[in-house]
């Protein structure tokens, strides 16, 4: 009988992100996922072949590969491999205050390999100063997302240049989530001059979610958010959403969290 499948948890820190080189003893792994975050492999040298869920990709540097949670994956490297890799846990995208970095993410919904201007250095060179800034103590919160979203705005043009498949349309909808945050499909379909049943077949197509799904992620991290950074009430934060009342909200919230919003704040004071 064949084994299940490993889920790895490579993080064990309360930070929720790791920068590093790429551990070469990683050569050859059997096929495993991931427990709850996105991993990002950044190869400057190497050869061989990533399996990435039932697809044989090419190692051919410099490029990046993007694993994403419950994804299964194994490395068969021939050469001793020069790169990086990035660890971001779902805990950190939920606590961070920087909303683009999710946006940038959400961008890349889509993206399993993006290949990179040979010529290009400032991208290793950003890798390296992250490698740097993860090990010191204490650790910069701002330094570290602000170079995560450096090295993540790199990943999303190259990615695009090379036709990721995340429609205008798409893009622009999650630029608007990260701009004026409501719980109303129908007011961001006006917004992009289309239907609200038009906007969920472009958030199935790049995404493979509804509309209202994709709103859904964006309105839990941001109450996150607001119920830990803020003294806002949570009555409050229901009317600046549309919710109709605040019980709707904290069901809403519950549905996605299994926790009420006054329960997740007590759980983290």
């Amino acid at each position: 009988m064949k084994d299940t499948i490993r889920t790895y948890n490579k993080i064990a820190s309360e930070v929720g992100i790791k920068i590093e080189p790429f551990d070469i003893s990683k050569r050859y792994t059997k096929p495993h996922k991931h427990n709850k975050y996105l991993e990002i492999i950044y190869f400057v040298k190497g050869s061989g072949f990533h399996h990435l869920d039932m697809k044989s990709h090419k190692i051919e540097p410099p490029l990046l590969f993007l694993v994403k949670k419950d994804e299964v994956h194994h490395w068969e490297i021939d050469t001793v491999p020069q790169g990086y890799v990035i660890i971001i846990k779902e805990s950190f995208l939920e606590e961070t205050l920087d909303k683009y970095i999710n946006t940038q993410l959400i961008k890349l919904s889509n993206s399993q390999k993006v290949f990179v201007n040979e010529k290009d250095l400032s991208l290793q060179a950003l890798f390296d100063a992250m490698c740097w800034e993860m090990k010191q103590d204490p650790l910069n919160q701002e330094v570290v997302e602000g170079g995560l979203k450096a090295i993540l705005s790199k990943i999303v043009k190259y990615a695009a240049a090379q036709g990721a498949d995340n429609n205008d349309k798409a893009i622009q909808f999650v630029d608007l989530l990260s701009g004026d945050l409501k719980n109303n499909v129908s007011f961001y379909a006006d917004s992009l001059h289309t239907t609200s049943q038009n906007l969920n077949a472009i958030c199935n197509k790049a995404f493979g979610k509804t509309a209202s799904d994709v709103i859904a992620e964006h309105i839990i991290r941001e109450v996150k958010r607001q119920l830990l950074y803020t003294n806002k009430s949570i009555g409050d934060i229901a009317y600046a959403l549309e919710f109709k009342d605040t019980s709707h909200f904290t069901k809403y919230f519950k549905r996605y969290t299994q926790q009420t919003p006054l329960q997740y704040k007590k759980s983290h004071m």
